[in-house]
């Protein structure tokens, strides 16, 4: 058995075979998305030294920036005390991990008035993606 098969089984898969995966800035430690991972993504994160997902809404894999370019390169991987949730510790290329051109998937902020906006548009979605997400 290798080292990544057996560390794949220490996870706490659930019923779908997945993990959730908080990507942070390895050097600021902002959260920037949460996405999901299935063993073959996370053996193809670790092999390849970049985030790798799985897309739940198209039932496959996802290659964090292969669309975009915004390649979120890993730098550290780790697991919480469950081992039921992935924290990769990720270089975000080109500055934006949200599909919508922020910075962050966390750009509202809950007041009393509701969700607010905190957080810019750094390039248009239309420009990455070629059309509007």
């Amino acid at each position: 058995m290798t080292a990544t098969a057996s560390f794949t089984q220490d996870i706490k898969w659930n019923d779908q075979g997945l993990v959730p995966a908080i990507a942070q800035d390895w050097q600021t430690g902002e959260v920037l998305m949460l996405a999901w991972m299935n063993e073959e993504a996370l053996q193809l994160s670790i092999s390849e030294g970049r985030a790798v997902y799985w897309s739940r809404s198209r039932q496959a894999l996802w290659r964090k920036g292969e669309e975009s370019g915004h390649v979120q390169n890993l730098k550290e991987l780790r697991i919480d005390c469950d081992a039921d949730t992935l924290l990769l510790r990720v270089e975000q290329i080109g500055g934006i991990a949200c599909h919508t051109g922020r910075r962050s998937c966390f750009y509202r902020k809950w007041e009393r008035s509701g969700w607010q906006v905190t957080d810019e548009v750094l390039r248009d979605p239309g420009s990455i993606y070629g059309k509007t997400p």
